[in-house]
């Protein structure tokens, strides 16, 4: 019998190992480049006012000439007062956005002042493209988001004056004052256009209106009922 060659057994080896290298840092790519292509592109330059009047579409909005930038671009004075909670759910979110705040393009932040009326209430919403830290000013008020299918966890918490909760990215989620008097708070969002989807009125307010029935169907409920809700919206 012939002893194996060592030199061949050792080149195997060396082989073997490179190529789990390399596997495991496809492997790396496969799961980091999702998330980094996930969040919003970071600014090549110390800002990009948003030039909201330009003709150009971009995935987000395009660069005012920067010798046009000045102080007004960077400032918005529109959440000094309360919002008016003259409605149906005694609530008012006053959002700014880059649509508000022009100087926020590109820097993938936003902010809401939220106004509540004694036991007014932020319907169930979610954010399509952000995570949301809510801050209480004012009042008492719970908080709670629903996580997906098919657990449907519903996690809640009463807040105080001063606590900070936190909404994860496109989970359905609510706010309630709980309180006798008015309440107040403030959230951060992580995009400079979170967007809103508000589960109440996407689904019965939608244009043209989803079918009663495929709407009947899905709350198991009758047609009556759903036409008197699409009513509302």
């Amino acid at each position: 019998m012939h002893a194996p060659a060592t030199g061949s057994l050792l080149d195997n080896m060396v082989i073997d190992r490179s190529m789990a290298r390399v596997l495991d840092l496809l492997w790396l790519m496969v799961v980091v480049f999702p998330v980094a292509l996930a969040a919003e592109p970071s600014p090549l330059q110390d800002f990009c006012v948003a030039d909201l009047k330009g003709q150009v579409l971009v995935n987000g909005v395009a660069c005012k000439n920067p010798s046009l930038v000045e102080a007004d671009d960077f400032y918005f004075g529109g959440i000094r007062k309360k919002g008016n909670t003259s409605n149906p759910v005694g609530s008012k979110v006053s959002l700014v956005t880059v649509e508000q705040l022009p100087g926020l393009n590109t820097l993938g932040i936003a902010m809401a002042r939220v106004d509540y009326e004694p036991w007014g209430l932020n319907p169930p919403h979610f954010h399509p493209r952000a995570t949301e830290l809510f801050t209480v000013l004012e009042g008492t008020i719970e908080a709670g988001f629903v996580t997906s299918n098919p657990e449907n966890r519903f996690i809640t918490k009463v807040l105080q004056k001063g606590d900070v909760f936190v909404f994860p990215m496109r989970l359905v989620h609510f706010q309630r004052n709980i309180g006798n008097t008015s309440a107040r708070a403030v959230s951060t969002l992580s995009s400079q256009n979170p967007g809103i989807v508000t589960i109440a009125n996407a689904v019965f307010g939608s244009k043209p209106d989803i079918s009663t029935y495929i709407l009947a169907k899905a709350f198991q409920t009758s047609n009556d009922v759903i036409d008197n809700i699409q009513l509302k919206f």
